[in-house]
């Protein structure tokens, strides 16, 4: 089929950016609110993305206005009913997922290819939720989704050909490099990278090393772009927390254990770089580690 529209649900980090990255390549693209409010913090946040992009060279200022053209915000589903593909991007909760592809199906077309932005919930378990599982896969994106050149396109058994192919044809005209992975909770990215994070998560815990230490470590000793605490906190603490919570009970392996410090600062509301506070305080410049990861009387040097 040739992709002309595109739904995507959700306005957090991810969904913005798939619908940035959609608009941008020439898809009629409708973003579709999850959770009330207003929608003009997920405009502003595209059409500052956007910006960077156009000060950068990347873009000019006349494909920054087309693009923002080819984009609708809107709270209400029925509003994909034309779309030849949807993608679903809200929190990692089976049962809200389940309940929103169930609804989404009963709004579109029987041609529509519906898709989860999942990584760590079992791609079956999604699928049972609907009528036609047939026409459902797994189309796991990377934060941030405009620079990131990979997408894990996966499946059910009871997945068609067809809407793989879609899948793939959708991954390609986004600039995107598609690789095929089975349902399995994690992927591969996810598989081997959350137990990474959560060793440098223990390794701070353990006061091995403070974090900036830690990350520094891994950036100049292994050639990492940026650290495993740094990371965590871009991708945001609850989000690294719910995936290991959710690998860990899919997959029993101790490896996938949040670590106490991880599960604090999640319950805290230090979620990482959207909070300003995480493993590192992100209120100063440049930043440094946050003052609260331990009690007073516990920190190093106290």
């Amino acid at each position: 089929m040739t992709l002309r529209s595109i739904g995507i649900v959700g306005t957090g980090a991810m969904g913005r950016g798939i619908a940035e990255v959609c608009a941008a390549h020439g898809l009629e693209t409708t973003l579709v609110k999850a959770t009330p409010g207003a929608l003009d913090g997920p405009r502003r946040y595209i059409a500052e993305s956007l910006g960077r992009a156009v000060k950068k060279g990347k873009l000019t200022p006349e494909a920054l206005d087309d693009t923002l053209g080819r984009l609708t915000l809107t709270s209400d589903l029925d509003a994909l009913s034309s779309c030849d593909v949807v993608v679903e991007s809200i929190i990692e909760d089976l049962d809200r997922k389940r309940r929103l592809l169930a609804d989404v199906e009963a709004r579109v077309t029987p041609a529509t290819v519906l898709a989860s932005n999942t990584s760590s919930l079992p791609l079956g378990l999604l699928a049972d939720s609907l009528r036609a599982p047939n026409r459902f896969v797994g189309l796991h994106f990377f934060s941030p989704v405009p620079a990131m050149k990979l997408v894990e396109v996966a499946t059910t058994s009871r997945t068609y050909p067809a809407a793989v192919e879609t899948a793939l044809e959708l991954a390609r005209m986004l600039g995107k490099t598609p690789v095929m992975v089975g349902d399995s909770s994690g992927y591969i990215v996810n598989r081997l990278l959350v137990p990474y994070l959560l060793d440098g998560i223990s390794a701070l815990e353990e006061r091995v090393a403070p974090a900036a230490s830690i990350d520094t470590a891994m950036r100049l000793g292994c050639g990492h772009p940026m650290g495993p605490l740094q990371l965590a906190d871009a991708i945001g603490l609850d989000i690294v927390y719910a995936m290991a919570k959710t690998m860990h009970k899919e997959l029993n392996d101790r490896r996938y254990s949040p670590p106490a410090l991880l599960r604090r600062l999640v319950l805290n509301h230090h979620l990482g770089k959207k909070t300003k506070l995480g493993i590192f305080d992100y209120t100063t410049d440049p930043p440094r580690e946050n003052p609260e990861l331990w009690p007073a009387e516990t920190r190093l040097g106290a």
